[in-house]
């Protein structure tokens, strides 16, 4: 029986792993969340944890009230999330929104778990940091976003070396067809207001400004180990064919599926075995047509802006990541227009200092920087 921990419980991906730890009989030793304990506290109770963890502190103090019939333990706080990631399990999955994801990722490998991976601003800002550890203790990063676990299914079985390309597939979005012009009253509803996936609010709009995609394509980078360059991102609008890869012989291998999050979390958590999935599968009849075309990064411009952080390398990415979570945050206050998310991401990512040697102290510096720039030119 699996031992696991489950940061960002009480989301989309952290709700349904829990379907899947419940069908597969996973133990689960703890859970952490924000700030929803009224959830929290139900999940900690019906799954029998050891420790939950709250990053508002807080809401920590009134889940221990609520908890007090129990011996479950209450840590509070990004040190308290980080010391829940140490405890005893076989494998963590964090799927925690945003850098707040990066320190439990890393105290978990240095505690020598492995991780299942739904959190992809661990890799997009420490990725060459959180790969050198993973080697260095020797647990494996297992990818949960549909896209990367599409691509690392389809590598099952492929010669070392043989991986030429990526093709990474992005549904478009609920503003795909759209140019700038259409964009410029857009609400906060019509952002959120996603085609095929039922997602948070934060990576729903960045579905919407497809600056997901350009955040998968770094975090690709650091999970496969090839260059932006030999990354295809492909408008499918269909998510059927989730991601896929090229070969040195020319053939084309791709995962195809529901747009179900329910199997690209169990593959991580079974992994390197399948087993059974008992929800919708997929009829290729029923489908009918997959069509595939190439973005439109002149509307959609926080996606080359990705691209451009990443061949610049260093603190770029960290610099793009925290000044989209800034102006994301200010759009879903209604505080900015939508446009002006890309707007600012641009020139924070101009202003940013870099540097090619860096630790962890520098990463949570440039995303204080980058946020501080945001908020300072609105």
């Amino acid at each position: 029986m699996k031992e696991l921990i489950i940061l960002g419980s009480t989301g989309s991906i952290g709700t349904q792993a829990l379907q899947v730890c419940e069908r597969q009989g996973y133990k689960v030793n703890g859970l952490a969340a924000g700030g929803n304990i009224d959830l929290l506290e139900e999940q900690a109770r019906k799954f029998g944890v050891k420790t939950v963890a709250v990053f508002d502190e807080n809401k920590a103090k009134d889940l221990k009230i609520k908890l007090k019939d129990t011996d479950i333990k209450v840590l509070s706080g990004a040190n308290g999330v980080c010391e829940l990631a140490t405890e005893k399990a076989d494998i963590l999955l964090n799927s925690i929104v945003g850098i707040a994801g990066l320190r439990p990722t890393l105290s978990a490998i240095e505690s020598g778990k492995d991780i299942a991976l739904a959190n992809k601003e661990t890799l997009v800002t420490g990725g060459e940091i959180v790969n050198r550890k993973a080697k260095e203790k020797g647990v494996k990063i297992l990818p949960v976003d549909s896209e990367h676990s599409a691509i690392f299914q389809s590598l099952q079985g492929a010669p070392a070396g043989s991986l030429k390309k990526i093709l990474l597939t992005a549904s478009g979005g609920p503003f795909y067809g759209k140019k700038t012009k259409d964009l410029e009253n857009v609400t906060v509803a019509d952002a959120l207001n996603h085609p095929n996936w039922s997602m948070g609010a934060k990576i729903t709009v960045d579905s919407a400004t497809l600056m997901n995609k350009g955040l998968e394509v770094i975090e690709a980078v650091h999970l496969f180990s090839l260059p932006a360059k030999d990354i295809e991102v492909l408008v499918h609008r269909q998510s059927i064919v989730h991601s896929g890869i090229e070969l040195s012989d020319g053939a084309v291998i791709a995962q195809l599926g529901t747009p179900d999050m329910r199997l690209p979390i169990q593959y991580a958590l079974t992994y390197p075995e399948r087993s059974d999935f008992a929800f919708e599968k997929l009829s290729l009849s029923d489908i009918g047509t997959l069509t595939f075309q190439k973005p439109d990064t002149e509307t959609f411009k926080l996606l080359p802006l990705c691209i451009k952080a990443i061949n610049e390398g260093g603190l770029k990415p960290t610099a793009v990541n925290g000044a989209n979570e800034q102006a994301v945050k200010l759009f879903l206050q209604g505080k900015i227009k939508f446009l002006q998310i890309a707007e600012l991401v641009e020139k924070a990512l101009d202003s940013a200092q870099n540097k090619k040697d860096f630790g962890l102290e520098d990463i949570l510096e440039t995303d204080k920087t980058a946020r501080e720039f945001v908020l300072s030119n609105i």
